[in-house]
């Protein structure tokens, strides 16, 4: 069962203040993301922004890009950061709430938010506001499915123990009620298996690539045609 969209606005309320752009086990994909695109961009749309990381760098490349996210702090923080970006707009949206308009989009791109919501519907409404030529980029958390899958998320501990000290990463001080929401946050949160995934694009996204990475994260590109 998800979250109610009130309780994660609040919780992420409280997490916005010490959320930083520092090396993460999603920003380590940003790179890969960002190569499933074109050179240039006219329109670019950030689901679940945050603080705006991805937003900014999709703003080196694009003429206009849109952040929606839920949480009016971190729209409040990902506007401070992006002071200097003129083509970012930050609106606080709940996307499932939200008239996207049809076809408008060269990308959009979510990263660790669709596991908020059921993941099909927000898909095909995503794909609708796509322009044809235009590139979904979904970066997301799964769940394990298994005993074949055991030994390819415990690869994940050692790499992400290595990559943090090669990027000499530093947790971020949090507040008692920060790190309560967290905590709270990730006791209620429900994630899609792979398997679920790749059904959902064979049927709907046809070429999709629906790759599964080492840092407990899959990844879904597709090109529209």
């Amino acid at each position: 069962m998800f979250q109610p969209a009130e309780r994660i606005r609040r919780e992420f309320d409280l997490i916005a203040p010490s959320s930083g752009d520092e090396w993460s086990h999603n920003s380590h994909y940003h790179p890969y993301l960002l190569r499933q695109l074109p050179p240039r961009l006219e329109s670019a749309l950030d689901v679940g922004c945050g603080i705006g990381t991805f937003s900014r760098l999709l703003a080196a490349r694009a003429d206009r890009v849109v952040g929606l996210d839920l949480s009016p702090e971190m729209i409040r923080c990902a506007r401070e950061r992006a002071a200097a970006f003129l083509n970012i707009d930050y609106q606080v949206a709940d996307v499932l709430e939200t008239d996207l308009p049809s076809a408008a989009f060269d990308c959009i791109a979510s990263i660790a938010t669709l596991h908020h919501m059921a993941l099909e519907p927000v898909l095909m409404k995503l794909k609708a506001a796509l322009k044809p030529g235009g590139t979904l980029l979904i970066l997301d958390l799964y769940q394990g499915e298994g005993i074949s899958d055991l030994p390819y998320r415990a690869l994940g501990i050692p790499v992400h123990h290595l990559l943090r000290v090669l990027r000499g990463h530093q947790t971020l001080p949090q507040s008692a009620a920060a790190q309560q929401a967290w905590q709270e946050h990730g006791a209620g949160d429900v994630y899609s298996r792979v398997s679920e995934v790749r059904q959902i694009a064979a049927a709907h996204f046809p070429g999709a690539q629906v790759r599964k990475h080492v840092l407990w994260r899959y990844s879904l590109v597709w090109h529209q045609p």
